[in-house]
């Protein structure tokens, strides 16, 4: 049996807090703050002394599996090694509130596991050769290259920290704004530009499952008890319960109307009503297991699109799921099928001409390009959603997969994912007495019913014919009737997975 490797000799530092005498320990040399556990001073370390500089805000419940003192094993370089969470940094922008838990690692070294909407991040200090871009010139969805490497800017925006526990590397001014710039690669690299230090910092890192971290010492889930926030509808007074501390939309239950939480609730709630409305086939709350994660429907948006010079529109529905440690999905129900997707951690490499694009080694071809609007909203969303909102999309297929693009002013979003059959969706969520209403063009050979006869079978094909006679004689232009994977809505408008 293979013995763990001995850790290296690490001093410990413990000192009482200059605000009330309780002890604060520092496990790590590179730390130089720590937020006092029982009166939430924030000090600082300057040889064997310890400063008071103020007290830190109280934290955001994020309703995070995560806690301080959790422990994980990570592979760096080829090598497994484990490492400990010793310190929480909560930050704040417009696109929504994130998490940066400080890992101490075996080997002494420091580094980063990112939280937001339940994707998470591992990073670690990086240095580079090249100049960095000028933040201010910098645009979504542009081509960088540093060191050699191409990356394209998936977010830029302003930040500022709200909240800190533990022991802390470094720690931004409370409520101070700093430029945050993500870039992204083809091959699922995350680069992280701030700003908030001098020179500026860079980490380096790739998207992690909390399952493959091996984590220990999580939040007891049956203990704890999440009690959701309730108000009444500003439009017709009725009870609204919010179950997800990060929503920042919800629907009346009663006047479906959609209210806008980007306030927080006690604040001023703004409302829009909503008519024409398009039920879901899988209701919300329903539970089911896709692709080996147990799910929950949160959310459910229909949406509209049109392709360029096409007089006819499309439609297709979006069923946001939800895990506690995979974070929020896409159930796609369009025309042309179901698909489950998710974002992209890195960016794919569009061609110029946007007729392809790769992506973990894999070359996408264009299915169609169109304008999405979302017409109808019903449950919780992480993002601002809105009525009229309006996205430009690309969307892509393999082999393999699915990719879908989707663009706005100030946001490119990625997404990812499989085509499911029908019927796993139907035996998934336990609807197996819907399964007709759930039937869509799945993939496969065509197979005659059992009770269709030879005559049957003969005019059928007679019908085949003529279509595609008729077919073989029109302009050849894209009818609007293509698959929708529409996984872009991940995101946009949104994500605060800019800084994932």
């Amino acid at each position: 049996m293979a013995t763990e490797p001995t850790p290296p000799t690490q001093r410990a530092y413990r000192a009482p807090c200059p605000g009330c005498g309780a002890p604060v320990e520092f496990r790590s040399a590179q730390s130089s703050y720590a937020v006092c556990p029982y009166c939430q001073s924030t000090v600082v370390r300057n040889g064997e002394v310890l400063s008071r500089i103020g007290k830190m805000a109280e934290l955001f419940d994020d309703h995070s599996p995560l806690q301080l003192m959790a422990s994980g094993r990570i592979v760096l370089d080829g090598k497994e090694q484990p490492f400990t969470l010793i310190g929480r940094l909560q930050y704040k922008s417009a696109a929504g509130v994130w998490t940066e838990w400080t890992a101490f690692l075996q080997d002494g070294e420091l580094a980063t596991l990112s939280e937001d909407n339940g994707a998470y991040v591992f990073t670690r200090s990086a240095s580079v050769q090249q100049a960095l871009p000028d933040v201010a010139a910098l645009r979504p969805g542009a081509s960088v290259s540093l060191d050699g490497k191409a990356y394209s800017v998936a977010y830029t925006g302003q930040a500022q920290l709200i909240a800190a526990e533990g022991e802390l590397p470094k720690l931004p001014p409370l409520g101070h704004l700093f430029d945050l710039i993500e870039l992204r690669s083809s091959d699922g690299e995350v680069l992280s530009i701030d700003t908030s230090r001098q020179p500026p910092a860079v980490d380096r890192g790739r998207a992690v499952l909390l399952d493959d971290l091996k984590l220990q010492g999580l939040k007891d889930e049956s203990v704890k008890e999440e009690k959701g926030r309730q108000f009444n509808c500003p439009h017709c007074g009725s009870p609204v319960q919010v179950q997800l501390s990060t929503s920042k939309s919800i629907t009346c239950p009663s006047c479906k109307s959609l209210i806008s939480l980007d306030s927080g609730v006690g604040a001023e709630l703004s409302f829009a009503e909503q008519d024409e409305p398009v039920r879901p086939i899988i209701p919300l709350g329903a539970k089911g297991q896709l692709q080996g994660v147990h799910w929950q429907v949160v959310g459910f948006q229909h949406r509209m699109g049109q392709e360029p010079g096409d007089d006819e529109q499309f439609g297709w529905s979006e069923y946001l799921l939800y895990n506690q440690k995979r974070g929020f999905s896409f159930l796609v129900d369009s025309s042309d099928g179901w698909s489950l997707v998710s974002p992209t951690t890195g960016a794919p490499q569009m061609v110029q001409n946007g007729r392809s694009a790769s992506y973990l080694g894999t070359t996408y071809q264009l299915q169609s390009a169109y304008e999405a609007e979302t017409t109808y909203v019903l449950g919780e969303f992480y993002w601002k959603v809105e009525r009229g909102q309006r996205t430009s999309n690309r969307d892509f297929a393999s082999s393999k997969g699915l990719l879908s693009l989707e663009k706005t002013p100030s946001e490119v979003t990625w997404s990812a994912g499989d085509k499911l059959a029908s019927d796993t969706v139907a035996e998934a969520f336990g609807l197996k007495d819907k399964a007709d209403l759930l039937k869509r063009d799945d993939p496969g050979p065509f197979v005659a019913a059992k009770s269709i006869g030879c005559g049957t079978l003969f005019i059928i094909a007679i019908v085949v014919i003529i279509l595609l006679v008729l077919m073989s004689n029109c302009s050849g232009s894209p009818s609007g009737g293509g698959y929708r994977s529409s996984g872009g809505s991940y995101g946009g408008f949104s994500t605060g997975g800019g800084h994932k």
